[in-house]
């Protein structure tokens, strides 16, 4: 089983950019994907999630007017749109795969990729 989160970088306040967990040794179809992060010093925070059927998805009330989440099934990959990025949303940014419907808790996350860094700075 792998999740493979890329995308991460230096991001300028008021851009955009796009994070991609790219997946292999599950059936990505089954299972939700989320994303979290963990800044400096704080503890990690469920960001997004999206089930595995995308009839459910999950938005942290911290980024809901500025991040989306969607995934490719032919790719068995998962996206977390970043709209207008802010310095407080510099962290490390995870995917993670469950079975089934979203969960804004970590612990119910079976699979977790290594991480992605993105820092807003201008």
């Amino acid at each position: 089983v792998q999740l493979q989160a890329s995308g991460g970088g230096l991001a300028q306040p008021g851009g955009s950019l796009t994070l991609s967990c790219a997946t292999s040794g599950f059936p990505f179809n089954l299972y939700a994907i989320g994303w979290f992060r963990q800044a400096p010093g704080k503890e990690r925070e469920g960001v997004s999630c999206i089930s595995n059927s995308d009839a459910d998805t999950y938005i942290a009330d911290s980024v809901k007017s500025r991040f989306t989440i969607s995934r490719d099934k032919n790719k068995d990959t998962a996206y977390l749109h970043v709209n207008s990025p802010k310095p407080e949303d510099t962290a490390v940014y995870y995917c993670a795969a469950r079975v089934g419907h979203c969960s804004a808790w970590a612990r119910f996350y079976n699979y977790w990729g290594q991480g992605t860094l993105v820092t807003v700075s201008s």
